[in-house]
Formats: C-alpha cells, structure tokens, sequence
C-alpha cells in the first residue's frame, strides 16, 4: 500500500461520478440490482468481484454503452442518464475496456493520431504519450500488435489519456500481465489519480487495485456486498467471492 494514495486537496471532496440505485438487464435478466457508487476527484474506487458479478456492466453504465433500467447516473453533480457514450466522453469520460482497444495493425504513432478526434494536434498528444510513457516513443513506428501486452496496455492507456479525462474507468487491467508489469501500470493510474481524474477499475484479481485504491466495494450477484477501506475489504474478500460473508 502507498503512502500517497489520499489526496487531500478541496478537489478531491468533489464527485465526479456517481451510480444512485441502479438498475441494468440483458433481456429479461436483471444484472444490476440498485447498485450505489461514488467516485471523487483525484480518487480511486477498485470495484472488485468474481465472474459474472456485473462489474463489466457497470462500467458500460458510466460509460453510456449500456442503457440504464432504472436509477440515475451523475457526472459532476449533473444527471446523465440516458446519454449516449460520445456524450459522456465529451463531458470527460473516458473507458479503457478489457482487451486493451488499440488498433493492432497500425503503428504506435498512428494509434495516437487517430486521438486528433478530441480537437487536440498530434504534437501534444505524442507529447503526453511519450512523456507518461517513453517506451512508446521508441516504439513509435513499430505495429502495435507485435508489443508486448504491457506495452499496449500503456498505449491504451495514453490513448485514453489524450483526451483530457475527468473520468477514468478500467477494466481488467491485469489481464494476462505479469505482475511486475501491473505494478508499474497500476503507479500510473495513481499518479493519474493525484493529477485530479476520478478513477474507477474494475478487477477480478484485487491486490494490485487495493494497494493504490482509496475506496474499494465488492459487488456480489449485481449487488453491493461491501464497501469502504481498502484494507479492511482486502481481509474480506475471499468470504466475499466465496458467497460466505455476512
């Protein structure tokens, strides 16, 4: 666990993002059963489970991918529920989905180029790139798809990072990295964190997460099991996947 986790700025009291009560189904099942969240600025909220728990859906509902059944989603205060996900972008968040989502055929370069949709030129966001990320400037010309999986995991991550996020939401970072490798993304997103953006991961796998998180919650068969310390939830946990907490 860092020591620098908690940001104690006024911001930092500010939510950027919220889930009051709500609801989400596939069809006639109902994945989501009036789950409440709340991330602030300049905060990290590790969203934990195991499989099938509807964390995945979660996230899609702060993103605007998946509609919402009932309940509110907020941005900054504000109701969004029912926007689209361009509208949520455009008011600042900013998903990086499971399977990382770059273009596997096309260079580094070009996988930053195409972030020139944001309004921002392509000087400043190599700028931002390769200085959060300065292996990806030497791999600049190189095809995406033939990095590492750490590697584009960092790609997908400057590509999100292009925009100028309010809101950052994660899914399964860790997948299929080698630990060393989650540890020196998962600094990132701290540091990320302490420049003002409210993050949200989602994580089956949840050491990494809690040791940078400020807030954790345990979602259970679409519901809230728990939530609070990250240390407190890290002693829990295994009761919490193995359906044997109160």
């Amino acid at each position: 666990m860092t020591e620098t986790r908690t940001v104690t700025t006024e911001s930092t009291t500010t939510t950027l993002l919220e889930l009051r009560a709500v609801r989400a189904a596939y069809d006639a099942i109902t994945v989501l059963h009036g789950v409440d969240l709340t991330v602030a600025a300049g905060r990290v909220l590790a969203l934990l489970g195991p499989n099938g728990a509807g964390k995945t859906t979660a996230l899609r509902v702060a993103a605007g991918i998946h509609p919402i059944a009932s309940g509110e989603l907020l941005l900054g205060g504000r109701v969004m529920s029912g926007a689209g996900p361009r509208d949520l972008a455009r008011a600042g968040v900013c998903l990086i989905p499971e399977g990382r989502g770059v273009f596997p055929n096309l260079t580094v370069r070009d996988n930053l180029w195409m972030m020139t949709c944001t309004g921002r030129p392509r000087a400043e966001i190599e700028e931002i790139a390769f200085a959060r990320f300065p292996i990806l400037k030497r791999r600049a010309e190189q095809i995406a798809g033939t990095m590492s999986g750490g590697e584009q995991q960092m790609l997908a991550l400057a590509r999100g990072l292009a925009t100028d996020p309010a809101v950052l939401l994660l899914d399964e970072l860790s997948m299929g990295l080698a630990p060393l490798v989650v540890g020196q993304l998962y600094e990132e997103v701290a540091e990320i964190a302490r420049r003002g953006v409210a993050v949200l991961i989602v994580e089956q796998f949840a050491a990494a997460a809690l040791d940078i998180a400020d807030r954790a919650a345990v979602l259970v068969r679409g519901r809230i099991a728990a939530q609070g310390d990250p240390d407190r939830l890290r002693d829990e946990l295994a009761a919490h996947y193995l359906g044997s907490a109160p």
